[in-house]
């Protein structure tokens, strides 16, 4: 069986790598957009904290010690995965902070991956994260502590699953695909003129679904938002093993690797639309955040700001499955700000259903809330 995967971000590299391992062939296509949200990504690994929990980033945690056990055995042993534990700064009004606590404290509870969850205070959590302390101020309060947050380098991670893929046999083909579809079934995609000839497709172009998929037929509610996230460096600095900082209710964080470089972001920009500046609003507002809870940052030199395109879906969730037609066509999209957490179990669920089988033997995961041709909710 023949299946064509189109983009090659998070998902569609995982998507492709688990196919070929269950012994199909496959085909990835990728445009190489500027902008790619995987190549953009923090790289968080830590779906326990939000407001509202989310199945499919909860199993996609899950997902990764097999995943990277799968890719050390294809000889890729680095992507920059470290579990490096998270600090959820809680919020000054105890009131809050205590729902906040008893929220994540029941959600790691029922999951094994997110470990330990411990109160820490102001000193402890700089102790851990020196830059949240300064002469100026900074962090002040409590936090929790969630020993099972990993971080990781998206854009190494997707090379890994590309490069593991090749080695079973994936062929790359670099290019804008167009679906092609005859008596209501997919038959392959065309690239500058070559149809390659296909008996399903996973349609996982991130913010460019719609280009792709709308002359098939097939409307998705997938927009471009813009996240600005910016690279410093504190030089001499080992921040290697730095946990995750997470301040609540703020939509920001801080993440270290093992080069002295801190990243912080970032920002959700709507109706962006595909204008890949960096903005001196979305530079102000991600420092400005940062800043504020860790002023140990100050002297930073600023190395670079990415700019990503997230494939904002209707409602905050993403889009993942199967549609009425054309038949053998998948799509797996939508996953917004949670890329790199839930892409690659995105991308195993969509190679499943690409090749006729139930999305997950082991996880009943109901796929009715991420159909991916749903509107907004009233």
């Amino acid at each position: 069986m023949r299946v064509v995967v189109i983009g090659a971000g998070i998902v569609g590299a995982a998507t492709a790598y688990e196919l070929v391992r269950a012994g199909a062939e496959a085909v990835l296509v990728d445009a190489a957009h500027t902008g790619r949200a995987t190549a953009a990504g923090a790289g968080i690994i830590c779906p326990w904290t939000g407001r509202d929990e989310e199945p499919l980033a909860v199993a996609g945690a899950g997902h990764y010690p097999g995943l990277l056990a799968a890719l050390a055995e294809d000889g890729q042993h680095e992507v920059g995965y470290r579990k490096v534990g998270a600090l959820l700064l809680l919020p000054s009004d105890e009131a809050r902070a205590e729902q906040v606590r008893a929220r994540v404290t029941a959600r790691a509870a029922a999951d094994p991956h997110a470990g330990e969850v411990t109160t820490v205070d102001a000193t402890e959590a700089r102790q851990l994260f020196p830059a949240l302390g300064h002469q100026d101020g900074g962090f002040g309060g409590t936090a929790l502590q969630l020993s099972g947050a990993a971080r990781l380098d998206g854009r190494r991670l997707r090379a890994a699953l590309v490069a593991a893929a090749e080695r079973h046999g994936l062929r790359t083909v670099a290019g804008t695909a167009g679906i092609e579809s005859r008596d209501g079934r997919v038959r392959g995609v065309r690239v500058a003129g070559e149809l390659i000839g296909a008996d399903a497709v996973v349609a996982a172009a991130g913010a460019w679904s719609r280009a792709l998929l709308d002359p098939v037929g097939v409307r998705v509610e997938v927009v471009p938002q813009r996240g600005q996230i910016v690279h410093l460096r504190l030089p001499g600095t080992d921040t290697a093993h730095w946990p995750v900082v997470l301040p609540a209710g703020t939509g920001h964080y801080l993440l270290t690797f093992d080069d002295s470089r801190v990243v912080v972001g970032a920002t959700r920009e709507d109706g962006s639309g595909f204008d890949h500046r960096v903005t001196a609003a979305g530079l102000a507002e991600v420092l400005n955040q940062a800043l504020a809870v860790a002023p140990g940052l100050a002297p930073a030199t600023h190395l670079e700001t990415r700019v990503g395109f997230r494939p904002a879906g209707p409602d905050g969730l993403p889009l993942l499955g199967t549609v009425p037609g054309p038949a053998g066509l998948v799509v797996a999209n939508g996953l917004g700000s949670g890329g790199l957490t839930a892409g690659p179990y995105a991308g195993a669920v969509a190679a499943r259903l690409a090749l006729g089988r139930e999305p997950d033997p082991d996880v009943r995961l109901d796929l009715t809330p991420y159909d991916p041709l749903r509107t907004a909710r009233p």
